[in-house]
């Protein structure tokens, strides 16, 4: 037993070190690692004692199991170790688990062996059993063997690696749909162990709820979730996804939200998407720029939703870009290429994908070549991209470009440049013609760009567009795919670098690419390289030789790349490669096979034969067999030439793979032949076999299908069918229609049926044979020499029945021509079914695209065709027709096609010619000519039936109708119909009067008309010019031109011109001179058709035009040099400047300058100042600045001068003055004062001889003691004093403003005694002890109850700590001020206000310092009790006595006495006295007298 003990230990210990000490983990493994194994080692040693019912469960989870993993006997922890590489942590957590499975074999295989090797002898017996017995002990094996194995599946649950399972939903969320503004919350249940972590998304975009908390509110608890989109909007219709996601895996449940509004919610709407304006076949050259856009109509509109707009090239989704911007506004997709290039070119597809699915519009982009710089040199390449980037290597591949030049192709030069530099560096010194090249010696970590340069014989290219960067970087470095989500586990890693482990050999070495120029090897890093990077040597060896020589001696190579150059070209070479590192090189790979350098990769063979296929007027179809015999096809070019030029065109820059092609861009009736050739990276091939000439016009297409099959008459058995002929017949005439039918039994249809075998020619058929009272549908196919057209849209289910109205049935058979952008001739054919009477007229309805139907005419037509006067242009139209019999008006017919108002452009009218026999003629001309097109003429839109009147000849797209025998029978309205074209026709109306043709029975004669008559023009240098404008003509008409009879040519004197486009005839003359009087005429020739127009220039007229045209001449030569544009003038500025100004022409620099005043030069600081500024005060200007002023300009181009004479302009300068003050004036106010009221306005400046009155109720008010008026400084006002009733009124300021007067007006009714007053209570003057508090409270009265504010010092005061103010009951206005210092002395006021004005009451304050009161105070109040006057010598003497080096005495000098003789009042102390009481005196001073400046300047010197 205990040998058997000691062997299973053995062989546990070594297959535990066996697994521990694993290849993979060897490199792995850390001291604390080891440290960690031989603890437990040690502890399994005692471990195998405890018998396994006494095992205890541990107390610790499994995570913490895997991070603690020193622990004692009991579980507890005596120890924290990190994995150090989390591989050698998984290995050891596992290498435990089974180290207890192996304890638990290894113990049931010894009782198994010991029981089976005991000495016993056992005898064999046979024992009889019962059926019963049978399945009784059957029964009981069976519900054991189902008991262990619900017992087996017990324990599996009860493993905890059993109990993890992935994510599972419970109750998935539910999708909702609510109102817009309302809140809607998904909620959902799910189930897994480990507990998942939940995301929710919208539209996969990661819902962020703390970011968006007003937004989203999400909750989780006891494995429910919810989610709360909060104030819902159109924008949060999504769909909603909740992953959940655990170790064992993810899952996800969604839910659609669908937002409605109040109008037309997203769910359930179909949209129907249309594009219009499509962008069609464009055409540019490399470097332009080029917008391709389409309108987008969205149907129905949804508020606040945008259907998805995606743009293609060739099948590949564009994304915005350098060369690629992208914009949709809400109805106009545009995609712009910036700087185009060849790599531009291809079909561009715009798709607008919408909920209900989408639509598309595509149409193909041409890239021409730009120019070249140097005639002969090849174009650039195209298409350069980078492949297989490493750490110092990149494949660079690129494509030829349509055109080689003069000579072929030699080869191409790669650039590269390094990102953020502005150095190209060429790769190849040696060009290469394989279309594919490696890249070597780029520096790890750094981004490059590449471009392409082709070289001949005659030159290098410009270079390709650059390539996307690249980064040269070892691949598996490169950013990651999607990570595994997180977990919520942390786990540290550290690698332990292994020292001096020599790399391994390399494998699948191999030679991806072999050209003429270079050799590709490529293979995989070895498995034995340590963790420290590894370069590598490749080493060569000609086959036949032993000799291995290395070819990259002087660096290793980072990237399991590497390219050979120069290499002998036939000779045959294997390659091996060897690893290194810092610990040496490791030993050579495998070796490679006889490589024989040369191309492995041939020209393609020739395209097959190439057949063209005629398509539109601009464009050939193209097709060709493709090359046999081509690897790595890049695609084929084609060239047509117009057969004879021998100059081949390349029609696409952008190689195409597929063997057909549409080239656009070709010129109408060209005989053009094709060529293809095919390319790939070695190169071209030969060019295939020219095409048969193809013709470039338009194919022969089916029929587009008719429309508008309407039923015109019914009756028992048969019924009468109408529709409209096909939109586009398909180049071909429409030889007839194919009718179908089917029945139509509750809503069952049957098969369609032929109705007609023969084609029928007209719009009209009438059904026979048909069933009463059964309903039918019915289809019409039209049919062209190219065959049958789809079906018309089936008509609705139509029964059988006789008609018994006695309405006419409705026109049919509709089709517009002429459609120019004013008009629209509109033709039907009357209705199969008339009524109970005959039709007797017709009425013409007519729509916008939107709007509604509106009848063309007020009275009936009883012609089948109407010309439509169009209302707006570039509208679309709809128009019907109503027959009309004695019965009354019938049912609309079927609408026309919205038909576009507009003139095409190329479109011609027909014309009359006569010719020099006289005869009359109709010419049409049509440029849209196609095969077998048909010019129809007719008159008022009927067929011809006497052939006898007309001769019709027609020739290269021209049509002439000659009139054999003219006469009035001819008068009537000519049309002319281009078959097989889109619509091109033209009308022509010959009537009696009014027109070219004057028809006479006897003879005839033509007379050309004028629309204007003769007539002149003076134009600039006096040129005289001479015109008429012909009405009507042909382009055989020919100018005479005739002075006093006698014909006169152009020469040096006349210049004569005749625009047939216009019809304008002009002669010119440089100068009328004195011979030039008489008469001037122009004489018509127009085959025998004559005109006449004269103008006669004699006497006053012929003088007076003679001196305008040197008058013109002489300004025209002064324009030559500098000159005056405006001359010299004065202006006034709103500040009452008066500015000399004037504006000159055709200067430069050396152009002399000069201002005069009565001939003397004014001098000017600024030598380029064009502008004096004259002083604004009136004297001056009349006495000073008055004189003549002049400016003058002189270069050695010529001279020019202006004056302005102010001497005789001073009294203008002087009203133009008062205009401006009196417009300044501002509106008239009223002030309050403690005598009376104040009324005042403001202008911007005054002079004392502006005139300024005042009225009171429309009388002029005269000067008074109680009344004032006066002018302060710019303040005009008008003083009241103690104001009674009778001032009362109106009032105005009469302002003179030049010519007249100017008045500001206000009304003073009523406004006396309910003006804001100050009533009370306030003293002139407070006198405070510093730190007292102050209170005073001032009455006030007014109604309204007036606004109250206080000032200091002119300045506001607001309520704070120290001031307080208060107004209560509307009465009352008090203020507080807290603790005095001096800084509170001042000028105090309370101003109230209301409507009807404003008054202040003012007082000053005094603060004094205790120790200074005695003194100070007896003066202060000794000053305050002195007149004004006596105050101010007060002052003056002060002053004087300051100025003194000792102490004055103080003395007064009343006014009344001799200043020279003193009365002393006071004698003390002065200075001292004066500087306590200074700015007392100050502020007295400021209340007593309004003007104190003399005393205040004073005392501030």
């Amino acid at each position: 037993m205990s040998e058997s003990l000691k062997l299973q230990k053995e062989q546990q210990q070594r297959d535990l070190e066996t697994r521990y000490e694993s290849s993979y983990h060897q490199g792995s493994l850390s001291s604390v690692s080891r440290q960690s194994y031989a603890a437990y080692v040690s502890s399994s040693s005692h471990g195998h004692k405890i018998s396994k019912k006494e095992k205890k469960l541990s107390t610790l989870s499994k995570k913490e199991k895997c991070s603690y993993l020193a622990v004692d006997k009991e579980d507890e922890i005596i120890g924290y170790v990190v994995p150090v590489f989390r591989s050698s942590h998984l290995a050891t957590q596992d290498l435990m688990e089974t180290q207890e499975e192996v304890k638990e074999e290894g113990m049931g295989y010894v009782v198994m062996r010991n029981l089976f090797s005991r000495e016993t002898d056992f005898k064999m017996r046979t024992v009889k059993k019962s059926r019963e017995t049978s399945l009784r002990e059957s029964a009981e094996r069976l519900a054991l063997s189902r008991k262990m194995h619900e017992k087996e599946e017990f324990q599996k649950k009860m493993n905890p690696d059993s109990l993890t399972h992935p994510p599972e939903f419970i109750l998935k969320p539910r999708g909702q749909t609510v109102w817009e503004g309302k809140s809607v919350t998904l909620h959902c249940t799910v189930a897994g162990w480990p507990k998942p972590r939940v995301a929710w998304y919208k539209n996969n975009v990661l819902i962020d709820a703390k970011s968006h908390p007003e937004k989203y509110f999400t909750e989780s608890q006891y494995n429910m979730h919810s989610l709360e989109i909060k104030k819902c909007n159109f924008s949060d219709t999504a769909e909603y996804r909740i992953s959940a996601l655990n170790v064992k895996g993810e899952s996800s449940a969604f839910a659609p939200v669908i937002i409605k509004n109040g109008f037309s919610p997203e769910y359930g709407v179909t949209f129907n998407t249309t594009i219009i304006d499509k962008f069609d076949v464009s055409f540019g050259r490399e470097g332009e720029t080029m917008s391709l856009g389409c309108t987008v109509i969205v149907y129905p509109t949804v508020k606040r939703y945008q259907p998805e707009i995606v743009w293609y090239r060739n099948g590949v989704a564009l994304t915005p870009s350098k060369w690629v911007h992208m914009h949709w506004s809400g109805e106009q997709a545009i995609l712009t290429l910036v700087h185009l290039n060849k790599e531009d070119e291809g079909l561009y597809t715009l798709r607008v994908n919408t909920k209900s699915g989408f639509d598309t519009h595509s149409a193909y982009v041409f890239v021409r070549d730009a120019d070249v710089e140097e005639e002969g040199v090849p174009v650039a390449p195209l298409d350069v991209r980078c492949h297989d980037a490493n750490k110092d290597y990149v494949v660079v591949t690129w494509k030829q470009p349509a055109v080689e030049g003069s000579s072929s192709i030699i080869g191409y030069l790669i650039d590269r440049l390094e990102v953020g530099t502005h150095h190209w560096t060429q790769c190849n010194d040696t060009p290469v013609k394989y279309a594919r090249f490696p890249v070597t010696g780029l520096i790890e970590g750094r981004s490059y760009t590449f471009r392409v340069r082709a070289l001949n014989n005659s030159g290098v290219s410009r270079p390709s567009r650059a390539s996307d960067p690249v980064v040269a970087m070892d691949p598996s470095d490169r950013a990651p795919g999607p990570s595994a989500p997180w977990t919520g586990m942390i786990k540290f890693t550290e690698e332990d670098p292994t020292v001096g482990v020599v790399p391994g050999p390399s494998t699948d070495l191999a030679v991806t690419e072999a050209t003429k120029s270079y050799v590709v090897l490529s293979w995989k890093p070895p498995i034995q390289r340590g963790h420290e990077g590894v370069m590598y040597y490749v080493e060569k060896c000609l086959v036949g030789t032993d000799t291995w020589q290395r070819v990259n001696t002087g660096m290793p190579v980072k990237s399991p790349r590497f390219a050979l150059f120069d290499l002998a070209e036939g000779k045959s070479y294997s390659f091996r490669v060897r690893s290194c590192n810092s610990a040496g090189v490791g030993e050579p790979s495998e070796e490679t096979g006889a490589t024989t350098v040369g191309d492995r990769l041939d020209l393609p063979s020739v395209p097959g034969p190439v057949i063209p296929i005629r398509n539109t007027d601009t464009s050939v179809v193209v097709c060709w067999g493709a090359s046999k015999e081509v690897k790595n096809l890049v695609g084929y070019y084609i060239e047509v030439s117009v057969s004879g030029s021998g100059v081949w065109v390349p029609c696409n820059n952008k190689p195409v793979k597929g063997t057909r092609f549409v080239c656009h861009g070709l010129n109408t009736m060209d005989k053009c032949v094709f060529r293809v050739k095919a390319v790939n990276a070695a190169g071209y091939s030969g060019s295939s076999a020219e095409s048969e000439a193809c013709i470039v016009q338009a194919s022969i297409a089916v029929p587009s299908p008719p429309t508008g099959v309407t039923l015109q008459e019914r009756v028992r058995d048969y019924m009468v069918l109408g529709w409209q002929a096909p939109a586009k017949a398909g180049g071909a005439d429409i030889k007839g229609y194919y009718l179908d039918y089917r029945t139509v039994k509750d809503g069952v249809t049957s098969k369609w049926h032929e109705i007609n075998l023969q084609a029928v020619t007209g719009t009209s058929y009438k059904v026979t044979d048909l069933k009463e009272n059964v309903f039918y549908q019915f289809q019409v196919h039209a049919v062209n020499r190219a065959g049958i057209s789809e079906s018309s849209i089936p008509t609705i289910p139509l029964e059988c029945k006789e008609w018994t109205v006695a309405l006419p049935g409705p026109p049919h058979g509709l089709r517009v021509q002429e459609v120019r952008k004013d008009s629209m001739v509109l033709l039907w054919e009357p209705p199969t079914f008339n009524g109970r009477s005959a039709v007797t007229g017709y009425y013409v309805d007519y729509k916008e695209e939107n709007g509604r139907w509106r009848c063309v005419q007020e009275r009936s037509t009883r012609n089948t065709y109407m010309k439509v006067i169009n209302k707006l242009t570039g509208v679309s139209y709809r128009l019907r027709i109503h027959a009309k019999n004695l019965a009354g008006v019938g049912g609309p017919s079927k609408a026309t096609d919205a038909i576009l108002a507009e003139t095409r452009p190329g479109t011609n009218e027909i014309v009359v010619d006569v010719d020099d026999d006289g005869v009359i003629s109709l010419i049409f001309e049509c440029s849209d000519l196609k095969e077998n097109s048909q010019f129809v003429w007719s008159k008022n839109y009927e067929a011809f039936t006497d052939t006898s009147r007309l001769t019709i000849q027609t020739a290269a797209g021209r049509s002439r109708a000659i009139f054999n025998d003219p006469s009035l029978e001819d008068l009537g309205t000519y049309s002319c119909f281009v078959t097989n074209t889109d619509g091109v026709s033209a009308s022509y109306t010959l009537t009696e009067q009014g027109e070219l043709l004057y028809v006479n029975c006897e003879q005839f004669s033509a007379v050309i008309p004028f629309k204007s008559e003769m007539a002149i023009e003076l134009q600039e240098k006096g040129r005289v010019r001479f015109w008429a404008e012909v009405a009507k003509f042909t382009s055989n008409c020919q100018v005479e031109y005739v002075f006093n009879d006698n014909i006169i040519h152009e020469g040096k004197k006349y210049t004569m011109n005749f625009n047939k486009t216009t019809g304008i005839i002009e002669m010119f003359m440089d100068l009328l001179e004195v011979t030039d009087e008489g008469t001037f005429t122009f004489n018509l020739f127009d085959g025998k058709a004559t005109g006449r127009t004269s103008l006669v220039l004699i006497g006053e007229e012929f003088a007076e035009l003679q001196k305008k045209s040197e008058f013109e001449r002489a300004e025209w030569v002064r324009r030559q040099g500098p000159h005056f544009v405006k001359y010299l003038s004065f202006e006034v500025t709103p500040e009452c400047d008066v500015h000399l100004k004037c504006k000159v022409g055709n200067i430069k620099p050396g152009t002399e300058i000069a201002w005069f005043k009565d001939g003397i030069e004014i001098e000017e600081d600024d030598e380029d100042c064009l502008c004096l500024t004259v002083p604004t005060i009136p004297q001056q200007i009349s006495k000073k600045d008055a004189g003549v002023y002049e400016v003058k300009l002189k270069d050695e181009r010529g001279k020019d001068k202006t004056l302005l004479n102010l001497t005789d302009a001073g009294r203008t300068v002087l009203n133009e003055v008062f205009r401006v003050i009196a417009n300044s004036s501002t509106e008239l106010k009223v002030m309050s004062t403690e005598h009376g009221i104040i009324l005042y306005s403001f202008v911007v400046h005054y002079i004392e001889d502006l005139r300024v009155g005042w009225l009171h109720k429309e009388s002029k008010i005269s000067h008074s003691d109680r009344v004032q008026c006066g002018v302060t400084g710019e303040q005009l006002w008008l003083k009241i004093n103690e104001p009674t009733e009778k001032d009362k009124g109106k009032y105005a300021i009469d302002i003179f403003d030049g010519k007249g007067s100017f008045k500001r007006v206000l009304d003073l009714s009523g406004q006396g005694k309910n003006r804001a007053r100050v009533v009370g209570g306030l003293p002139d003057v407070v006198t405070i002890q510093e730190g007292k508090s102050l209170n005073l409270t001032g009455n006030v009265w007014g109604d309204p109850v007036p606004e109250v504010g206080w000032v200091k010092n002119d300045k506001p005061l607001l309520s704070d700590a120290h001031h307080t103010l208060k107004f209560e009951h509307g009465k009352f206005a008090s203020i507080t001020i807290a603790a005095v210092t001096t800084v509170d002395s001042g000028k105090y006021a309370l101003l109230v206000k209301n409507k009807y004005g404003t008054e202040a009451a003012e007082f000053t304050v005094s603060v004094y310092i205790p120790e200074d009161e005695p003194l100070t105070s007896i003066v202060f109040f000794l000053i305050l009790s002195m007149p004004v006057a006596t105050v101010d010598c007060l002052v003056t003497n002060s002053v004087r006595a300051m100025r003194r080096p000792v102490p004055a005495t103080l003395v007064l000098v009343p006014p009344s006495r001799n200043a020279n003789a003193p009365h002393p009042i006071v004698c003390m102390d002065w200075c001292r006295i004066w500087l306590s009481t200074f700015f007392k005196i100050n502020f007295f001073l400021a209340h007593r007298r309004k003007k104190t400046h003399r005393g205040m300047e004073q005392l501030e010197n």
